[in-house]
């Protein structure tokens, strides 16, 4: 079996920091060479893969600002597509752009869909649903419009991050600092349960925060910044709980299962994917409010770390990702 894995060139893959796509895209192309498919990358030229790389973009877009990103989002996207024919299958990661091509080409192609950004890219799904196929990340983040051959849920790899029994006494905020994210109320919870705060992820809105952030950093509040690998290993395994107050229907929460992976349980608000991740009282507690939040953070020495290790391990291991990808490719070439 032959797979062209098209990811996007926002971000490196695997990304040095920031890049949940990319990230995704890196633990599937991998797991599938592990598995002894053929699989050619399609990425930004500095990625790193065991598979064949072609890399017309040389560097990420969002690393490297004198790239245009019409112009190398363009030429990365016709590269895959003026070589379909060589392969059995096309793997698409790159949101609906490439579903544009999918009429003019003979080879199947199956598009993971990790997240509407707006409802305004709805049509060009719509047109394409009978086309191509559609693989969701989370049960909660299907369209009653599209049809879907299979929910694969993201998996990853359990080797990176390190089970710890003992953690510190601080509580860890896990993405981008953004409204959606929560990052807001993170602070208030920990503020009114008088309790350390460590902040880690990309700032993708400045003004927010400027003005709900910043004021509010101090010696028991602290903001480190977007992360690599070894960090996040190191500050999500040392915290007491990791704090996901999301105001949006999530997709999926990688950071979620990364951090459930080092054994820390997660207090999450009941939004989207949560409660297919989290299991209430298990490997953490899903909440409606800050108040609440508040409240279960009484009990969360209560969840045993170990069964938190145990959820990712049965659920949301990379191997399980890949194989269930491999099985999505098997349906797929037989139809």
């Amino acid at each position: 079996m032959k797979i062209a894995m098209l990811a996007p060139i926002a971000w490196r893959t695997p990304p040095r920091h920031y890049g949940p796509w990319e990230r995704i895209v890196s633990l599937v192309t991998e797991g599938l060479v592990k598995e002894g498919l053929d699989v050619t990358l399609f990425a930004t030229g500095d990625s790193q893969t065991a598979a064949k790389l072609v890399g017309v973009c040389p560097s990420p877009y969002e690393e490297d600002r004198s790239i245009d990103v019409k112009v190398w989002e363009s030429m990365h996207i016709s590269e895959v597509m003026e070589h379909a024919n060589e392969f059995d299958l096309i793997h698409n990661h790159y949101d609906f752009l490439p579903l544009t091509y999918s009429a003019l080409i003979k080879t199947p192609m199956v598009t993971t869909i990790h997240g509407f950004s707006s409802e305004k890219i709805l049509p060009v799904y719509k047109k394409y649903n009978k086309r191509t196929q559609y693989v969701s990340i989370s049960d909660a983040d299907r369209s009653n419009q599209l049809d879907y051959i299979g929910t694969v849920y993201h998996g990853i790899d359990i080797e990176r991050f390190t089970m710890r029994e003992n953690p510190g006494d601080y509580l860890v905020y896990f993405g981008r600092i953004h409204p959606d994210k929560g990052t807001k109320e993170a602070i208030e919870v920990a503020r009114s349960a008088k309790m350390k705060l460590v902040l880690a992820g990309i700032i993708q809105d400045q003004a927010y925060y400027d003005e709900c952030v910043k004021p509010y950093l101090n010696h028991d509040i602290t903001y480190i910044g977007s992360v690599g690998p070894d960090a996040r290993d190191r500050v999500l395994g040392h915290a007491l709980a990791l704090l996901h107050p999301i105001g949006f229907n999530e997709p999926f929460g990688l950071t979620i299962v990364e951090a459930m992976a080092c054994g820390t349980p997660v207090i999450a608000f009941k939004k989207g994917s949560m409660p297919e991740i989290i299991t209430d009282g298990v490997d953490g507690f899903l909440v409606t409010n800050a108040a609440e939040m508040i409240e279960r953070l009484q009990d969360i020495k209560k969840i045993d770390r170990l069964a938190c290790r145990k959820t990712v391990e049965e659920r949301f291991s990379q191997k399980r990702m890949v194989k269930d990808y491999i099985e999505v490719y098997k349906k797929i070439l037989l139809l």
